[in-house]
């Protein structure tokens, strides 16, 4: 089989790269309306932001094989873990770095504006993780779109039925 047909036929690969594609490009538009500002390499590019993608890719992941290998496969065990484990990283350390990178910006600022200006010009950056909110809306997105792409014909033998 041709790599590249066998790509686009991978169902969990084609709804966690759809997942995550959409979760980033619903991301510029929210953006748009908190930072009253419109970037799209930053806000499609960037971390953080509402809705999570890290979460929409890997919940998509594991549903997607849940409908594709069945619910008692290794495969969705795996996608599940995986998936804990993004979602409960992107809430939980990451948005800690982001909120230490805020406290050490600030500080830096303080302290070193005015004497060493060329030497800590540079902020860490800030939006690295996510709210629980942003985490749980990308695990809605990555829940329903296996089951809309399941009603694209190509796919559609994954609907369970």
């Amino acid at each position: 089989m041709n790599f590249w047909k066998a790509l686009l036929n991978n169902f969990p690969l084609i709804c966690a790269g759809s997942a995550w594609f959409t979760a980033q490009i619903m991301k510029v538009f929210t953006g748009v309306f908190k930072m009253r500002e419109f970037s799209v390499a930053a806000l499609l590019f960037g971390n953080g932001g509402m809705p999570s993608s890290h979460s929409a890719a890997v919940c998509a992941l594991a549903v997607s094989c849940c409908l594709a290998y069945g619910p008692e496969s290794g495969y969705f065990a795996i996608a599940a873990l995986f998936a804990i484990i993004v979602m409960g990283d992107a809430a939980g350390v990451r948005a800690e770095t982001g909120k230490q990178s805020k406290v050490l910006n600030r500080i830096m600022k303080d302290l070193f504006s005015a004497e060493h200006h060329g030497e800590f010009n540079q902020n860490l950056k800030e939006l690295v993780g996510h709210t629980p909110l942003q985490v749980a809306m990308g695990a809605l997105l990555g829940l329903a779109l296996p089951f809309l792409m399941a009603l694209i014909p190509q796919y559609r033998g994954y609907l369970p039925l």
